[in-house]
């Protein structure tokens, strides 16, 4: 068989499965995790989201215990008049602590995709007098952030839930400030003793990984929490 004719024959096996053609950047598996939907992103399987009626799990008391979430907003770093953003803000658990910390002259995104939410946290914000905190309803590919504004995004065991990942990272990335940080909040994937179901938890190497896709670097780690790693990236002072 000549050269020729094995290259021809190559080429012709590779075509029906997009040779020369990008490969997708979701994949929806038959066969998968019951507690994901069957779609994976750069070979991490997303996680079913948690609706509203699940809002009671959020304020739950051993929360504080489970993720300390005080000392969690502490070792943020926030600075008073810091714009800051709560991606799938919930009932506001986060938001008003973070309202804490950048004072009457900040701001706090919260963030939700579903208007049942907001009204919970619009409810907990009046009850505790906290003014600061906009709810936000974004959507399942856009978080509705105005652009190069925020200075800090958070995303509070969030983040793998999303159906989107790609595009909603776009949009976090554009609404940062360039020099701006996002900070994952996620349970510790490596950690065999954190009691949390696998496609709910994540792997530090996987957060940097999906993080670079949308140009943001990884700056680095906390562990001061029980269960969850915070890793922490940021936007680039400019474009290399």
């Amino acid at each position: 068989m000549t050269r020729l004719l094995v290259a021809i024959l190559s080429f012709s096996m590779l075509a029906p499965l997009g040779y020369g053609q990008e490969l997708p950047r979701y994949v929806t598996k038959s066969s998968h995790d019951p507690n994901g939907i069957g779609k994976f992103y750069l070979g991490r399987e997303i996680a079913h989201v948690m609706g509203h009626q699940g809002a009671d799990w959020l304020e739950r008391p051993e929360r504080a215990d489970e993720e300390k979430p005080d000392l969690m907003v502490d070792s943020l770093g926030l600075k008073a008049g810091d714009r800051v953003a709560d991606i799938g803000a919930g009932t506001g658990y986060i938001s008003w602590r973070m309202a804490t910390k950048v004072g009457t002259n900040g701001v706090v995104y919260a963030v939700e995709i579903q208007q049942e939410m907001l009204d919970l946290l619009n409810k907990n914000m009046a009850s505790r007098g906290v003014k600061i905190v906009r709810p936000v309803l974004g959507t399942i590919t856009d978080p509705k952030l105005p652009t190069n504004t925020v200075d800090l995004v958070i995303m509070v065991d969030v983040y793998h839930e999303f159906s989107h990942p790609f595009e909603m990272m776009q949009g976090i990335a554009s609404a940062l400030k360039p020099g701006g940080r996002v900070v994952f909040i996620e349970y510790r994937a490596e950690d065999d003793k954190v009691p949390i179901k696998a496609v709910h938890k994540m792997t530090e190497a996987q957060v940097k990984k999906e993080a670079a896709v949308v140009g943001l670097e990884w700056v680095e780690t906390k562990h001061p929490l029980p269960w969850q790693h915070m890793i922490f990236c940021r936007k680039p002072l400019s474009k290399k």
